[in-house]
Formats: structure tokens, C-alpha cells, sequence
């Protein structure tokens, strides 16, 4: 299993973040939450300490690229395996960082590779 770092975690059923902790967790990928608002995702709680985070396989973003900067450094620092990054969080800028630092990145939907057995 896949431990998953969500990027712009919500307790809003609305929001895709939301559905992707949710499914992640139904198909046994731990999740670490991580966003601005509190609250507790599936059992989780959503956290805004980058320090104690480790372990992480993959982090998936939620946030666009206007509010990535703030997050890219923490997260090359963590050293996943690779980021996704949803509809709407293109950023090349970023993909050129995670590649020099040896992170794979995918351009998809979080939602799409777990319903097609591709996460």
C-alpha cells in the first residue's frame, strides 16, 4: 500500500480532495492530510506540521499553482516517490524541481488511477 500525503485536504464531501482521501482509504493507501483548515479526514487529522512527516510513497495535489510554492520545498524535502498532480495543479515550474531532485511526477487524476487499478 501506497502511503498517500494529500495536499489541500478538506472535510468538505464536495471538494476532490475529499473523495480522494476517501477512496485512497477504502482501497487501503494510508493517508497523512495535510491542509489549511482543521478538522479530521477518515480518521485523520488534518495537519499543517511538515516536520514529523515521513514514510510518504506519493503526494497528491489539490492545490493550484498559485499556492504550490509555499509547499514545494517541504514537499522535495520529504522525498516521496512521486507527486500527482490533479486537474487544475499543473505547474512545469515544479516538475523541472522534482525532476533534479529525482522525484517522478504524474499528470493525472488521483481518482481516475485508483478506479482503473493504475495507483
Amino acid at each position: 500500500m501506497k502511503r498517500t500525503l494529500i495536499v489541500g485536504a478538506t472535510t468538505n464531501p464536495a471538494r476532490y480532495a475529499y473523495k480522494a482521501a476517501e477512496m485512497l482509504t477504502e482501497s487501503g493507501h494510508p493517508i497523512v492530510p495535510i491542509g489549511i483548515k482543521k478538522g479530521v479526514v477518515f480518521g485523520e487529522k488534518i495537519q499543517n506540521n511538515w516536520e514529523q512527516i515521513q514514510g510518504i510513497d506519493t503526494v497528491t495535489l489539490y492545490v493550484g499553482p498559485a499556492n504550490q510554492l509555499e509547499y514545494m520545498d517541504a514537499i522535495i524535502a520529504i522525498q516521496p516517490k512521486r507527486v500527482i498532480f490533479n486537474p487544475g495543479t499543473e505547474n512545469p515550474d515544479f516538475y523541472a524541481k522534482l525532476e533534479s531532485n529525482g522525484i517522478d511526477y504524474e499528470v493525472a487524476c488521483t481518482l481516475v488511477l485508483l478506479r482503473t487499478n493504475q495507483y
